[in-house]
């Protein structure tokens, strides 16, 4: 349920940029808006790639000290601890599905951005493509356990390589912005 939850903010935030960005006023409007970015602003989670943060930084670690470190800073501060539980959640890891090494792998993963590839396919990972940025559709979360638990090719650890939310709780529109209804 919890990965639900997760999900749905995730795909609201996005609906809530992507609508907040777009507009067709261009033409017809050339005055400058301003907006006021007086006072403080504070990062309050990092999670371009959901549960991240929340598996690989481990309990007595500031979650806050994470989610304000700079994205070009990420990997040399958390590679090693990414490391340690990557090997403390699946001692047998050796490569995944994309051919990662653990120390190759927890890099990628301690670096928490968004990749998103501006010409071809947009996924998180179809098997092809990896990382190429996130389709609505994408099941983050079970790429993350077959990355994680599944080995080489994949098939390790069936049981620990989904979370069998295999869908959205409804179909996602097939017109912009593509989101469905709340419920």
């Amino acid at each position: 349920m919890k990965t639900n939850k997760i999900k749905i903010i995730a795909i609201a935030l996005m609906g809530a940029v992507v609508s907040a960005s777009c507009n067709d006023d261009d033409a017809s409007n050339n005055s400058m808006v301003s907006a006021d970015f007086s006072g403080t602003f504070v990062q309050q989670d990092q999670m371009a790639r959901p549960a991240i943060n929340t598996v690989f930084i481990a309990s007595g670690q500031p979650k806050d000290e994470f989610n304000a470190t700079i994205p070009s800073m990420m990997g040399a501060k958390y590679q090693s601890a990414f490391q340690s539980r990557l090997l403390a959640l699946n001692a047998a890891y050796t490569t995944n599905a994309l051919g990662l090494t653990a120390s190759q792998f927890s890099g990628v993963l301690a670096t928490d951005v968004l990749n998103v590839k501006t010409s071809g396919k947009t996924t998180f990972f179809d098997g092809t493509n990896v990382l190429t940025g996130r389709a609505l559709a994408d099941d983050v979360i079970d790429v993350e356990l077959l990355l994680i638990f599944g080995g080489p090719m994949g098939t390790s650890n069936p049981g620990l390589t989904s979370d069998h939310v295999d869908a959205n709780d409804k179909p996602f529109s097939a017109s912009f912005p593509y989101l469905v209804a709340a419920w």
